[in-house]
């Protein structure tokens, strides 16, 4: 069975989605609503699903807080790329497909996850690509690539170095359509926007706790607002 996983932080204000431009608890609560809304999208997925989290003492607090048929195990220590090669060296032996994404974007299709758990039935690395220049999921199968050393984390070089890191042919790369993380002020508004439009559609979004947020805190939605 495939591996899905899901990198999350405890929602601690101040701690959590601080350059949303939002006050240090609307922008905790919108990462809770993130991580549910991420999460209970992922149940449908049918893989060993499992939280990756952080910090390592937040054990009970996300046991507390993820929904039935989800495993918590703590992420590795140093930056992003360490914390995911950890990931991958631990699950990749089962000769499975493996998938990590964040909790950056609620919105995000189940479908997605699903593709690219398709495609590494042929493929050693799928990529989904991001709006900012990352990108919003990874998934690899079989051998571990060298894709996460020599990254400038969150910046708009991370997909073109993680592509370049790929060049030798033997790596057999597959892309899923773009999507995008929320991040920043304009990607805040962007979600308020995307949802919008689709209720206005008659689409069901399906992230209930986001839409939570997004209607309480209105005046939050402006680019630069921190007003709760």
């Amino acid at each position: 069975m495939a591996v899905l996983g899901v990198f999350a932080k405890w929602p601690e204000p101040g701690r959590v989605k601080t350059r949303l431009g939002l006050a240090a608890d609307v922008a905790a609560r919108a990462a809770e609503a993130f991580l549910r809304d991420t999460l209970d999208r992922g149940s449908a997925v049918a893989a060993r699903r499992v939280v990756v989290f952080a910090p390592a003492d937040a054990g009970e607090r996300f046991a507390g807080l993820v929904p039935p048929g989800w495993a918590c195990e703590p992420q590795a220590d140093g930056d992003l790329g360490d914390r995911l090669t950890a990931f991958f060296a631990r699950h990749l032996p089962t000769g499975e497909a493996v998938v990590a994404i964040g909790a950056d974007s609620p919105t995000l299709p189940v479908e997605y996850i699903r593709e690219a758990v398709g495609l590494l039935g042929d493929a050693d690395v799928v990529l989904g690509p991001a709006c900012d220049g990352g990108y919003y999921l990874v998934g690899l199968r079989g051998e571990l690539p060298p894709l996460f050393t020599g990254i400038d984390w969150s910046t708009a070089g991370v997909l073109a170095q993680t592509i370049a890191a790929l060049a030798e042919p033997r790596w057999r790369v597959r892309l899923l359509s773009p999507w995008y993380d929320v991040d920043t002020p304009a990607d805040w508004g962007l979600l308020r926007g995307h949802v919008a439009a689709m209720r206005r559609a008659g689409v069901e979004p399906g992230v209930p706790h986001t839409e939570a947020v997004l209607r309480s805190h209105a005046t939050s939605s402006r680019p630069g607002s921190t007003r709760s």
